[in-house]
């Protein structure tokens, strides 16, 4: 995490800084990240925690996406 923003990994904290980038772009990098980081940690540890936790990432990052789509059409209907 980093000092300026406690709650945010200091990766993001670039991201978190460019108004011009949504914060759904942020959320999706962040969740892809965090999969590949629980993915590697599985290799070495088959605790059903990491199943359940990759799961709930997954259903996140796809809802990134599904949100990003809808947010789209509303826009284009409206």
């Amino acid at each position: 995490m980093s000092d300026k923003y406690p709650f945010i990994p200091d990766y993001l904290t670039k991201a978190l800084e460019d108004t011009s980038i949504p914060l759904i772009d942020v959320m999706h990098g962040y969740l892809k990240q965090e999969m590949l980081v629980v993915e590697e940690e599985m290799k070495n540890n088959p605790d059903r925690f990491f199943e359940g936790y990759i799961e709930a990432l997954t259903n996140c990052y796809v809802m990134t996406y599904n949100l990003s789509i809808d947010r789209k059409h509303i826009e284009e209907t409206q």
